[in-house]
């Protein structure tokens, strides 16, 4: 395996390969003067050798030879034709390419798809149309000089074969994570490919009531009546921890634990208004304060009309017509006229005079409008119950979308006015707060007293923390989600935050940590759909074919299940094809849907090796699986 990047991902995906498939890895990164975000990387490469030097213990403890083999580190500026034929790509099963950069991937790509067309390709690209292209640019490629079928196991694909591409984004797989934990009562998510899987925290059961498993209990949380914050702030699963895929026992032996069950839901967020990208609706084109100027003149002319209908006995479209006449100043002087006549002439001459400045007014509030259409809106007065999101960047991008998408409120803080996210925020309308969030004033602009939660999502550790601490300053309760690089730094924040607030809510979120294991399972020809945080841990959703993988093919169900491992969710079934699992109970066969996936299986449904399961597995039983290493050597991972 080859992995090229210049931040944090590469070492966490060097680690991920190494400690938990334990493949040989040869790393490409640039030069010490030339590292992006240097103390983190650091930090991310000590622990990739850390835990390499861990499973190398292990492995001599089983008497087995290196599964690995020697690792490499290569220090190169750009991956160039030359750095990456120096690499081994010619000879090597896989490569990743995660610089943050998304031509330098682009081109790397290119150049190792020329050197290897057998070669699987991962790639980090920010850019998801022009990744698609690149997809079947790549496979076409890659079909041409092998002669091979098109590889199955792209972004889209069934499962990720021999010169096959996989196009991935780390905000991607992040967002929605980061976005659901910034809400109560708002479920995690993963979706890919029309799929919805909905994966809710639950509190402990009352004494007498039975909880709702869902398709499946995902896990146990730390959480007890006792500990509502849990350890939510440890990576590890110690005897605090969180236990991952329970089974039946463990799950109803668990008092006063929350759990985390497992919901299939489609989604039902309301679409995006027309009118955000165009014309303003009326009830945005004039305050409320014109429309009531403009309804009471409307009133007072439809009186008046019908004060001379009953004066004169016009008829009353002819008494409207006069008295809009007498409105406007255009009708003759009612000089002749009974007194009658005469006074409701000069009301509706008083009328007019008022009726000038609300039509000015109305003037130029609707041209204010149409001039800030497409500029940035400024939170409303009033607002309260929203998110405060402070970061427009890569990350802060694709979760201000996911939240619009969940139509929750939210109000952006952001220092650079050029920033990635502004044309996003430009073109959703949603309130942006420009300045430095470290500086007084910049988060009371945003409304932090009356906000529901803070999404702290900045590229740099001390201005997250620093906006956090100030928030807290404010309103102590504040439910705060904060994107940390260095695990060790988000856990002591974690359990500081914790101590001084204990009532409070606190989340630490890092992005490398969610997006490392979809990048290593594609890079182990594996199709992972995502990945659903539980407190600092991960569990991780992949579609895996049951052929060659002997814990699965021949078994039923039940006997597939292993707990803490892995567990088998859905069936995809063909288009047209009947499903007739569900007669081993005594069910009516039951046609695939659109998902073309078959919830809720029997546990006497046998697994046959034609079938291509959903299931969700930790790191480490996803890596027992499917490593090839382990498999081939018997190693205990």
């Amino acid at each position: 395996m080859v992995v090229c990047g210049d931040d944090g991902l590469a070492h966490r995906l060097a680690a991920e390969l190494r400690g938990v498939y334990r493949e040989q890895v040869t790393l490409v990164v640039p030069p010490d003067g030339r590292r992006v975000r240097q103390p983190v990387v650091g930090r991310a490469r000590a622990a990739s050798a850390a835990l390499l030097d861990m499973v190398n213990a292990a492995v001599n403890r089983t008497g087995n030879a290196d599964p690995g083999g020697a690792d490499r580190e290569l220090d190169a500026t750009e991956p160039t034709e030359d750095v990456l034929a120096d690499a081994g790509v010619e000879r090597a099963t896989a490569l990743a390419l995660v610089y943050d950069d998304d031509e330098t991937n682009i081109r790397a790509a290119l150049t190792a798809r020329r050197l290897n067309p057998r070669l699987r390709l991962v790639l980090r690209l920010y850019n998801r149309r022009l990744g698609q292209h690149i997809e079947e640019l790549l496979d076409q490629s890659a079909t041409l000089a092998t002669g091979d079928g098109p590889g199955s196991g792209t972004g889209t694909g069934t499962g990720a074969g021999a010169g096959s591409t996989t196009v991935l984004s780390d905000a991607d797989t992040a967002a929605p994570a980061l976005a659901a934990t910034a809400l109560v009562g708002t479920s995690k998510v993963v979706e890919t490919d029309g799929l919805l899987l909905r994966a809710v925290e639950r509190n402990p059961p009352r004494p007498g009531e039975v909880a709702d498993p869902g398709l499946c209990t995902l896990a146990l949380l730390s959480a007890t009546s006792n500990d509502p914050a849990g350890a939510d702030g440890s990576e590890g699963s110690g005897e605090h921890g969180p236990q991952l895929l329970p089974d039946a026992a463990a799950v109803e032996a668990a008092t006063g634990r929350g759990t985390v069950a497992l919901e299939q839901v489609s989604y039902s967020g309301p679409p995006l208004p027309a009118g955000r990208a165009g014309v303003p609706a009326f009830g945005e084109l004039f305050s409320r304060r014109l429309r009531w100027s403009l309804a009471g003149l409307a009133a007072c002319v439809v009186a008046l009309a019908v004060a001379l209908m009953l004066v004169t006995g016009d008829h009353p479209l002819h008494a409207t017509y006069v008295t809009l006449l007498d409105l406007f100043s255009i009708n003759e002087p009612a000089h002749n006229k009974d007194t009658g006549r005469q006074i409701l002439q000069l009301l509706s001459g008083f009328v007019g005079l008022l009726l000038l400045p609300v039509l000015l007014a109305a003037v130029l509030e609707a041209l204010g409008t149409f001039r800030s259409a497409s500029a940035l809106r400024k939170p409303p007065r009033g607002l309260g119950g929203h998110v405060v999101l402070l970061g427009l960047g890569k990350i802060g991008t694709r979760v201000l979308t996911r939240l619009r998408e969940m139509d929750i409120p939210v109000v952006c803080v952001e220092a650079d006015p050029e920033a990635r996210g502004m044309a996003t925020a430009r073109r959703l309308r949603v309130p942006v707060v420009l300045g430095d969030v470290t500086q007084e004033g910049v988060l009371e602009a945003a409304k932090i007293h009356r906000a529901h939660s803070l999404l702290a999502l900045t590229s740099v550790d001390t201005t997250n923390l620093e906006a956090v601490l100030y928030a807290r300053s404010v309103r102590s309760r504040l439910r705060v989600v904060l994107r940390l690089y260095d695990d060790d730094f988000a856990t002591a924040v974690y359990r500081t935050l914790r101590a001084a607030h204990p009532g409070a809510l606190t989340r630490s979120r890092s992005v490398t940590h969610l997006a490392a294991p979809s990048f290593a399972g594609a890079m182990m020809g594996r199709q992972i759909l995502g990945a659903i945080p539980v407190e600092r841990r991960v569990l991780l959703f992949a579609a895996v074919e049951v052929a060659g993988h002997p814990q699965l093919e021949g078994k039923t169900v039940g006997e597939a299940f292993r707990a803490g491992a892995w567990r088998v969710l859905a069936l995809e079934v063909p288009d047209g094809e009947v499903f007739d699992g569900g007669r081993a109970q005594g069910g009516a066969p039951e046609r695939a849907r659109e998902s073309r996936l078959v919830w809720e299986l029997p546990d006497t449904y046998v697994l046959r090796g034609s079938d291509r399961v959903v299931l969700a597995a930790t790191r480490r039983g996803l890596a027992e699986l499917l490593g090839r290493r382990a498999a081939r050597r018997g190693v205990d991972v």
